[in-house]
C-alpha cells in the first residue's frame, strides 16, 4: 500500500532520507509519496488491484477505489505541506542573498560609471542609502526568518505571492531608497546653497506624479485585499490555500494560467521603475520627476487590475440535475441508489485541481452529505469535474421532492435544486 509505505519511509535517514524534519527529507518524502499516487492512480484506473469481495459491484469498487486514493492524497498533501514549510524557513537566506547582490551591484555600477568622471559624493550616498535599506531588510528578514524572510510582507493570506503587494513594495523600497540618498546628500553638504538644492529637491510640484502613483499602488494592496475578503466571506470568490508561493504567483491566477490583469499590473510598473530610477541616477539631488504621461500610464494599469479582482471568480453554479444513465439502461425516475449527474460550473475552484482537494467535495442531498467518488483514468480524473459531478442517491435519502447542493473543496456552496426521488 502507498500509504503504509509512505508511513514507513518517514522515520528513515540517511541519503534516502523521506521524513519532515530536515529540508531534504520534506523534499524526498514529497516526491515519494507523489510519485506512488502517481503508480496507484494508475494502477486503479487500469482494473488493478481491486479486492474481488467489491469487483462484482460497480458502486462498492468505485466506493473503493474512491478511498483508496482519497487516503494516499491526504499523504500527499500532509508531505507537500510540510515540504512548503521547509522550503520557507530556508527561504530567507536566499532572499537575503539576493539584496546583498544587489548593493554589491550597484557598487560595481557605481565604479565602472566612475572611471572617468571620479568618484562624487551623489555616489557615496547612493552606496549608504543602499546599505542602510540591506540592513534594514535583512533585519526584516531574519524576523520573519520562518514566513519566507524579506518576502513575507508579499504573501498573501492564501500563500501566494500577492501582486498588488509586490507592486506596492517595490515602489516604496524605490522612494525610500531615493530619499535616504537625498538625506546622506544633505549630510555630507557643506554649503549652504548646495543643501538649499537638495531641500528644494524634495518640493511636491517635483514629484508629484512619483507621489501620486506611489499613493495609489499602495492603496491598490489594501483595497485588493478587502475585496477578495470581503468576496471570500460573501462566498462569490473561491481561494484555495497555495502548498508554497511561487514567482509565478505574480502573473498567474491561481490555477497557474496567466492573468492579463496581473501580467499587464507588473510589466507597466516595472517599466516606470526602471524610468525613475533612470532619473534618479542623471539627477541625484532631487527626487525623480515622473512625467504625468507615465504616471497616468501606472493609474490606468493599477484600475485594470482593480477591476479584474472585482470580476474574478464566482459563486458556484447547479444549473441541472439528471439521472446518469448508462448504455442499455431504460429511463426511469431517479430512485435510491441511481447514479445522478450535476451539471453547472464552478464545482472546481481554482488551484484545487489536486486529488486531496477534490476528495473534499460533498453533495448535500435532502440531509444527506455524499462525498464526491474520485474515478481515476490515467493522467487524471473524469469525476469531479469543473462543470459536472456524479454520485449515488443513498438509501438514506427519504424519497419525495429533496433538495441537491453542492460544497465546494473551498467551503462555498451552490445554490439549491430540487428533484423528485421516488421508492
Amino acid at each position: 500500500m502507498a500509504v503504509q509505505e509512505a508511513r514507513q519511509g518517514a522515520g528513515v535517514h540517511g541519503g534516502g532520507c523521506a521524513c519532515g524534519g530536515s529540508p531534504h527529507g520534506a523534499r524526498e518524502g514529497h516526491r515519494r509519496a507523489v510519485s506512488e499516487f502517481l503508480a496507484k492512480r494508475d494502477e486503479l484506473a487500469a482494473g488493478q488491484g481491486v479486492p474481488a469481495a467489491v469487483v462484482h459491484s460497480a458502486g462498492a469498487s468505485r466506493q473503493w477505489v474512491s478511498d483508496e486514493l482519497t487516503q494516499s492524497a491526504r499523504v500527499v498533501a500532509e508531505r507537500s505541506r510540510a515540504e512548503g514549510d521547509a522550503w520557507l524557513a530556508r527561504l530567507w537566506p536566499r532572499t537575503l542573498a539576493v539584496v546583498w547582490a544587489a548593493v554589491v551591484g550597484l557598487l560595481l555600477v557605481q565604479s565602472l560609471t566612475a572611471i572617468g568622471t571620479g568618484w562624487t559624493p551623489a555616489r557615496t550616498a547612493g552606496l549608504l542609502a543602499a546599505l542602510l535599506v540591506g540592513i534594514a531588510l535583512s533585519g526584516a528578514a531574519y524576523l520573519h526568518r520562518a514566513r519566507g524572510g524579506v518576502l513575507a510582507p508579499v504573501i498573501g493570506e492564501d500563500n501566494r505571492l500577492s501582486t498588488s503587494r509586490a507592486v506596492a513594495a517595490c515602489w516604496v523600497l524605490f522612494v525610500v531608497f531615493a530619499v535616504l540618498v537625498l538625506a546622506c546628500e544633505l549630510a555630507s553638504a557643506s554649503g549652504h546653497g548646495t543643501r538649499d538644492e537638495l531641500v528644494d529637491g524634495l518640493r511636491l510640484g517635483r514629484a508629484a506624479g512619483l507621489v501620486t502613483v506611489l499613493a495609489v499602488v499602495c492603496g491598490v494592496a489594501v483595497l485588493v485585499r478587502r475585496v477578495v475578503g470581503l468576496r471570500v466571506l460573501g462566498q462569490r470568490l473561491q481561494k484555495v490555500r497555495a502548498d508554497r508561493p511561487r514567482a509565478a504567483d505574480l502573473l498567474t491566477d491561481d490555477a497557474g494560467r496567466g492573468h492579463f490583469a496581473d501580467i499587464q499590473y507588473v510589466l507597466v510598473s516595472a517599466v516606470a521603475v526602471v524610468f525613475v530610477a533612470v532619473r534618479l541616477a542623471r539627477r541625484p539631488e532631487q527626487l525623480p520627476d515622473l512625467p504625468w504621461g507615465l504616471a497616468l500610464l501606472v493609474l490606468v494599469s493599477a484600475a485594470t487590475y482593480l477591476a479584474g479582482k472585482y470580476a474574478e471568480g464566482g459563486r458556484p453554479v447547479i444549473l441541472s440535475v439528471v439521472r446518469s444513465r448508462e448504455a442499455g439502461d431504460l429511463d426511469a425516475p431517479i430512485r435510491t441508489g441511481d447514479d445522478i449527474e450535476i451539471r453547472g460550473a464552478g464545482f472546481v475552484p481554482p488551484g484545487a485541481g489536486s486529488a486531496d482537494r477534490l476528495a473534499k467535495m460533498a453533495v448535500r442531498i435532502g440531509t444527506v452529505h455524499v462525498h464526491v467518488p474520485l474515478v481515476p483514468v490515467p493522467g487524471g480524473f473524469t469525476n469531479p469535474t469543473d462543470s459536472v459531478l456524479t454520485v449515488p442517491v443513498p438509501v438514506d435519502v427519504e424519497p419525495g421532492r429533496v433538495d441537491v447542493q453542492v460544497i465546494t473543496a473551498a467551503g462555498a456552496e451552490t445554490n439549491r435544486c430540487t428533484i423528485d426521488v421516488t421508492d
